[in-house]
């Protein structure tokens, strides 16, 4: 029993260790992200500009049954103030449904308007989006390939405002920050945002500002296409080929500029089944390509602070695997701690890594997403949302682990699309007919038994008076206890492959 129990401790430990690791990491980046906050707070820099020079760009919309967002997507890139001569737009469109009636429509009458417009229809999904930019790189006549997926709605300026940027002949990507169309529409959007807000400052401009290895999103960017070519075009190897394509492209010596300033609009997965298979794709595309990538990362000639942070982003997924590990050997942990007379205060230690990670979020949100509320809401909002993110997290655990250990096991799947639904406001609902599925998965029965699990774990330790794990399990229980919910509640809103 005592070796049993060392074991517990011991893998406790160990997930424990992980996580304070990459949350201390998080904090590096934190602080060059504040330094360089200090240190152009009252720069006069000027943005660069076209100054006359107005390259050909070609803008690529790849979509797949797209039906309520495909029409407004193609009428805000229309829009665009960039000249018309000098751009011309890709509908890159594998739809299998009634989306590829409405991209003709919309793509012959911008043509009857002047544009250079055209719709690239496969009669396959080879490589999914990688296969689809793929194909459509071929045809593209620009000098630069801008990306937006399908429920984008970029600023008129866009092309105006990141192309300047590539007068640098050694940029190879400009990627620009997301914004969030129906942030307010729910509690699940209003926490998506909380998360990104987290990537498109600390993270993004952090790793740019140190110089470390970043990444293209995927959408709301622009590549030139020599760089594509040069890195070794796009690959369907992976299920995040925007994260492998970034990577061997600076592993090519090539720069991409992040612009916080920029933003994006784009619409937030409104219900929790495409919200998770959000999650699986790019916990599992994260997986993949970490284990595709990671060898050549190591073996290169970057400097060895960069290689740390690069395995930490190809790692990001990693961390939910470690997250799940924690919670379900903490249980277990209740019957070992007094009998091998362990003072759980030691662990307090690493509550470095909540502080870490608070601080973390409180700038992304309190202090830059949130910069023009008022300071007092804003803080209010961070000290109910913060607790509250952290447990859907954990409630998150079980699924997108499995997601990485797909990844790692070279299990393929297909690319799962995330349904959109043209949701703007807190009036607007995705209780539409189309794209629905009742199947409830074997995941989400498991996710409703862990919040029992747990549920029995706040008992216990009130029954062993032992407090010492009892807000954890609380967050835990109502982690997956919610997800389940939710999981449960949005099965007839779950967008299909």
């Amino acid at each position: 029993m005592t070796i049993l129990s060392y074991i517990i401790i011991g893998i406790y430990l160990l997930a424990l260790g992980y996580i304070t690791i990459y949350c201390l990491l998080q904090f590096h980046l934190l602080i060059h992200y504040k330094s360089h906050k200090r240190a152009t707070k009252n720069s006069k820099d000027k943005k660069p500009e076209l100054n006359g020079q107005v390259p050909f760009v070609t803008v690529q919309l790849p979509m797949f049954n797209e039906y309520f967002v495909v029409e407004r997507l193609i009428d805000n890139i229309c829009n665009f103030d960039y000249p018309k001569d000098r751009f011309e737009i890709h509908v890159i469109d594998d739809s299998t449904d009634e989306t590829l009636d409405l991209s003709r429509k919309k793509v012959a009458e911008y043509k009857q308007k002047g544009f250079k417009i055209e719709l690239i229809q496969r009669d396959n999904r080879i490589g999914y989006k990688a296969g689809a930019l793929k194909e459509a790189t071929k045809k593209a006549k620009g000098e630069f390939i801008a990306i937006f997926d399908a429920d984008f709605l970029p600023d008129p300026s866009f092309l105006k405002n990141t192309i300047p940027y590539f007068q640098n002949e050694k940029v190879g990507v400009v990627q620009t920050r997301w914004g969030h169309i129906n942030q307010n529409y729910s509690l699940i959007t209003e926490l998506q945002a909380f998360q990104l807000n987290v990537h498109f400052t600390v993270e993004q401009l952090g790793r740019e500002v140190a110089d470390y290895l970043l990444q293209f999103n995927g959408t709301a960017g622009v590549w030139r296409k020599e760089t594509i070519d040069d890195s070794g075009g796009w690959q369907a190897d992976t299920l995040t080929e925007d994260l492998d394509l970034s990577y061997r492209a600076q592993l090519q010596g090539w720069k991409i500029v992040y612009l916080e300033d920029i933003t994006s609009p784009a619409e937030l997965p409104a219900e929790m089944n495409g919200l998770k298979s959000q999650q699986f794709r790019w916990m599992k595309g994260g997986a993949e390509t970490a284990k595709k990538l990671l060898p050549k990362v190591w073996s290169s000639e970057l400097a060895f602070t960069k290689k740390i942070h690069a395995s930490t982003h190809l790692l990001g997924s990693s961390i939910f695997l470690f997250v799940f590990i924690m919670g379900v050997f903490s249980v277990p942990l209740l019957y070992v701690v007094n009998p091998l007379s362990i003072d759980t205060k030691y662990l307090s230690i690493f509550l470095v890594s909540l502080l870490s990670v608070a601080s973390v979020y409180y700038v992304a949100n309190v202090e830059t997403a949130w910069n023009q509320d008022n300071k007092l809401t804003s803080i209010i909002k961070f000290i109910f949302l913060f607790p509250v993110f952290l447990a859907l997290s954990m409630g998150l655990s079980l699924h997108n682990s499995l997601a990485v250990l797909q990844g790692y096991s070279g299990k393929k799947s297909s690319f799962v699309r995330t349904p959109k639904f043209n949701i703007k406001g807190i009036k607007d609902n995705f209780k539409k007919t189309k794209y629905t599925s009742k199947k409830l998965s074997k995941v989400t029965i498991t996710e409703g038994l862990l919040a029992l699990y747990f549920l029995f774990a706040i008992g216990l330790g009130i029954k062993l008076e032992d407090n010492s794990m009892l807000l954890f399990h609380i967050l835990l229980f109502f982690g997956y206890g919610t997800i389940f919910f939710y999981s449960v509640k949005h099965l007839n809103y779950h967008g299909e492959k």
